[in-house]
């Protein structure tokens, strides 16, 4: 009888603490802060952007973007020359949540082909979301209720005021 009510008081215990788990495992899961202004909206986690237009993908937490050269992979802080006057606010994003993702990157250059040239996306910089506030180059980050008086100088998502591909 007694390892009966021990297995009972361990299965309920252990289906007790997993909401616990759950809750947890989806707050880490939140990068919004990190997302540049020209990301697009209605993601509270992205690992990744790819674009379509010019085949770059965009690795947000490391402020990098990836693109091919001479068959090589290129990770840098700005777009190369050929894209300087791309324009990331109007440019399709789709939001990859997948460890790098350009090893696959014929797959999403077939999958998304037909995003080329679609500007109907809305981004971040554009949306009147309070969660969005909380990135700092948002026009309306001085409304964030996490801001502790900071007025909104500083950077932190993406180093890109202009929208322009250069990322200056």
């Amino acid at each position: 009888m007694k390892k009966i009510l021990l297995i009972i008081a361990v299965l309920l215990g252990s289906f007790l603490s997993k909401p616990a788990d759950a809750q947890i495992r989806i707050g880490l899961n939140f990068n919004i802060g990190l997302q540049p202004i020209w990301g697009p909206v209605g993601y509270d986690r992205a690992d990744y952007y790819y674009m379509p237009d010019i085949d770059v993908f965009y690795n947000i937490s490391n402020r990098q973007y990836i693109y091919q050269d001479r068959g090589r992979w290129i990770f840098s802080a700005s777009l190369p020359g050929r894209y300087r006057n791309f324009d990331l606010y109007s440019g399709y994003k789709v939001v990859v949540n997948e460890n790098r993702p350009y090893l696959n990157a014929q797959r999403y250059r077939t999958q998304y082909a037909g995003y080329k040239n679609n500007h109907s996306q809305q981004v971040i910089r554009n949306s009147h979301d309070e969660k969005y506030f909380e990135i700092k180059n948002h026009p309306e980050h001085n409304k964030w209720r996490g801001n502790n008086g900071n007025n909104g100088n500083g950077s932190g998502n993406g180093k890109d005021d202009k929208g322009k591909g250069r990322g200056h």
